[in-house]
């Protein structure tokens, strides 16, 4: 990887490095920085903010951070603004283990029983049985849960969910869990890869990832 001491070799240690070389071979030794070394070109002067800002900088580095991640965030992909910004704004959103309606309803969940759930569970549940798809689960945003028709293990009884987060003093989360009916709550947990999990010790949702999704999915808004 190219250090930023580096790049400052390939412009002859010249603090204003354009007066000597083009914008387009600027870009190009940039280009093979991680973006954290760019990010550090940003401060250097407006000069080199003016290049180490460039869209055309940035678009193959939000291509790189979101490549492999199960969800692309909305707030990410607005018209108009900077690709650098889309960059910031997705590394602040996949940081983030608070989960909201939007990410709830943007995803089509997979939905199966642990091994402590009850045997007469497990054997409806193609996920133990390893003989068809498995179950799906989808939330609306007027609070109701939903199933594919056919499903085995739904059974037609009212569902809704709750989204229940108790915050202490300089906006600490004390407690964060999702609540089917007034089933057991389901611990949230957010992966590597910016996917979705929830589940306690009968049963388990994980987000079908969607990264092609166009516009992206997730809150419009940084969430803490």
């Amino acid at each position: 990887m190219i250090s930023l001491c580096s790049s400052y070799t390939v412009f002859g240690q010249n603090p204003n490095p354009t007066k000597r070389q083009p914008k387009d071979l600027m870009l190009k030794v940039l280009n093979n920085l991680d973006a954290r070394s760019v990010a550090l070109c940003l401060v250097v002067s407006r000069t080199w903010n003016l290049v180490a800002s460039s869209d055309l900088l940035w678009t193959s580095k939000c291509e790189e951070l979101w490549n492999g991640k199960a969800h692309i965030p909305r707030l990410s992909l607005v018209r108009g603004i900077s690709k650098l910004d889309a960059y910031s704004l997705s590394v602040m959103d996949g940081k983030r283990n608070r989960i909201v309606k939007d990410d709830l309803c943007d995803h089509v969940w997979e939905f199966h029983f642990t091994k402590a759930a009850p045997e007469y569970w497990r054997n409806l549940d193609p996920y133990w049985r390893g003989n068809g798809p498995p179950m799906h689960r989808y939330f609306h945003p007027d609070g109701s849960q939903t199933a594919d028709p056919g499903d085995k293990v739904w059974g037609g009884h009212e569902c809704c969910y709750s989204i229940v987060t108790s915050i202490i003093g300089e906006g600490k989360i004390r407690e964060h869990y999702v609540r089917i009916n007034r089933w057991l709550p389901l611990t949230v947990f957010r992966k590597q890869d910016w996917s979705w999990e929830m589940s306690n010790n009968l049963y388990c949702y994980s987000s079908v990832p969607d990264a092609y999704k166009e516009g992206g999915t997730g809150p419009l808004f940084l969430v803490m």
